[in-house]
């Protein structure tokens, strides 16, 4: 009776509370009785994900990835077709927040009709990555679309050579992710090398930083850029675990730590302690690599942000670019909460650090990457139109290579060989395929995009601005992207001399699109 009571007082009929208690009975009861039904209740759950991608979820219904962007990675990784037929099965009417991008009648740019015109271009980023800080190692990367931070020991080897394989042939870099530089990243992809907070790769044996040893790897590896990971989309303001039992003689040998003992990232770094510190630090790596020098991390604290650019504008010292991770990414296994609710999720994130920066008048001088969800070509669009000058993409290419969304990378047991260190479960993936299918995914993210720049007048999408795409607010109504995000004129765009450098290397290397043959009274 005492059950009964609390639900009456919780607003249910005592009725209903009865009926509750009986079922609850009548499943203990089969549970009980029926130990083989009870376990397969616990098997159907555990592989709950699995069946609901393949028999129950429809189009759009799956989460973090809908069936129909799944189908359009997995298409366009195999080099099949990946239009779509019958028009949009969204809800733009009724989807508040939903992106519309704003073609242009009449452009600099004519798209080519060909639908394999583009596949080929290489789409080099609008910024030159390190010059406006003189660093000695400057360069354009060759593509705006990269491979985001994975380590090897997250992915497994077969894996992280795919992903590196598919970075040469499709012309990107691939960040190396907090793991250090393995065996399985020298297979011709140029790399960023990702510095975490245990400094894997470049720490001596107590666990400390040791500048001689980053500096020998960077002699020793085709590494391009240094990003210094402050925090990540999954897991902001936590560090990690990669359990001992997970800890090979490889995987030893790469972060150089200890074999079959927990290998823990700490929640903080320990070379700096402030922001001001943290600007000695990155000053104190461009100059004795001779690279540029980056940070990463998620958006929460916006104070952080406002000291990095007053600092920056008053004593000359500065990051060369920032990666911004949206709280939707995650291919760092993490608490639920964390997962759910902690850190803005990208476009948020990334509009109110870049208005820091453009506030500032600092924008120009900064290469800005984007990442959490940007490997679809609608996310990547806004995120070039917010100012993003490079996407970096994370799960995207893990499907490309083979990942089916089981949801199972932190247990070992990722049933494609993706995210395991489980040599049965890796061994069926062939890096030699798996590579062609990751290069082909990337160029064919270039060549949507590419299209759609063209779509708004433009040669390249660092071009895009912030009045070509605007936000559904309803089924009658939506406001531009800049009123959205509080943006100023001219917010989001690269300087004058960016943008005309980028439109004559584009102008070179994209095939362009003309018209039928004009007739005797044609008037322009």
């Amino acid at each position: 009776m005492n059950r009964v009571a609390r639900a009456a007082a919780a607003g249910l009929s005592a009725v209903a509370a009865v009926a509750a208690r009986d079922l609850l009975q009548r499943e203990h009861t089969l549970l009980r009785n029926y130990p083989v039904i009870g376990r397969a209740r616990y098997l159907l759950e555990s592989i709950g994900p699995e069946l609901r991608q393949y028999l129950v979820a429809g189009n759009n219904e799956e989460r973090p990835f809908t069936r129909d962007q799944r189908r359009w990675v997995y298409a366009s990784a195999k080099g099949d077709n990946n239009y779509f037929g019958f028009g949009t099965d969204n809800d733009l009417e009724y989807t508040a927040g939903y992106p519309v991008i704003n073609h242009r009648t009449f452009g600099r740019a004519i798209p080519a009709t060909n639908v394999h015109a583009g596949s080929d271009v290489e789409l080099p980023s609008a910024k030159v990555l390190g010059a406006a800080r003189g660093r000695t190692a400057a360069f354009r990367p060759g593509s705006v679309v990269n491979i985001s931070a994975m380590s090897f020991g997250s992915l497994s080897g077969a894996a992280t050579e795919a992903l590196n394989r598919g970075a040469a042939l499709a012309g990107c870099l691939h960040n190396t992710g907090e793991g250090g530089v393995s065996p399985h990243h020298r297979h011709g992809g140029e790399l960023v090398f990702q510095i975490g907070t245990a400094y894997f790769g470049c720490r001596d044996e107590h666990g400390r930083f040791d500048l001689q040893r980053l500096k020998d790897l960077v002699a020793g590896a085709p590494v391009r850029a240094l990003e210094i990971k402050l925090s990540q989309g999954a897991k902001p303001g936590l560090g990690g675990v990669l359990p001992g039992a997970k800890v090979s003689p490889e995987i030893a040998e790469t972060r150089g730590v200890p074999v079959g003992v927990d290998c823990i990232s700490p929640s903080r770094h320990a070379e700096f302690s402030d922001t001001d510190s943290l600007l000695d630090w990155v000053e104190l790596l461009a100059a004795e690599t001779g690279l540029p020098v980056g940070i990463k991390s998620a958006v929460g604290d916006m104070a952080f942000w406002d000291e990095l650019t007053d600092l920056m504008g008053s004593t000359g010292r500065g990051v060369d670019f920032v990666t911004v991770d949206g709280g939707e990414g995650g291919t760092g296994a993490a608490p639920l909460i964390f997962t759910d609710s902690v850190s803005l999720p990208f476009q948020l994130g990334f509009a109110r650090v870049y208005s820091t920066f453009a506030r500032k008048g600092l924008q120009e001088d900064v290469v800005f990457v984007g990442a959490g969800k940007l490997g679809l070509p609608d996310n990547a669009v806004v995120a070039f139109a917010l100012g993003c000058d490079m996407v970096n993409v994370a799960r995207e290419a893990m499907l490309a290579i083979g990942c089916i969304q089981a949801q199972k990378c932190h247990t070992d047991t990722c049933p494609t060989g993706v995210a395991t260190q489980n040599a049965w479960l890796s061994h069926g993936l062939d890096p030699a395929l798996k590579s062609v299918r990751a290069a082909n995914y990337v160029r064919t993210l270039r060549r949507d995009l590419l299209k759609v720049a063209e779509a708004c007048g433009v040669e390249h999408p660092g071009l895009i601005d912030s009045g070509s795409v605007e936000v559904l607010t309803g089924r009658t109504a939506s406001r531009p992207l800049h009123e959205v995000y509080g943006y100023e004129p001219g917010w989001g765009l690269p300087s004058a001399g960016d943008r005309a450098e980028i439109a004559r290397i584009m102008t070179g290397e994209a095939p362009r699109g003309g018209t039928a043959p004009k007739s005797e009274d044609a008037v322009g």
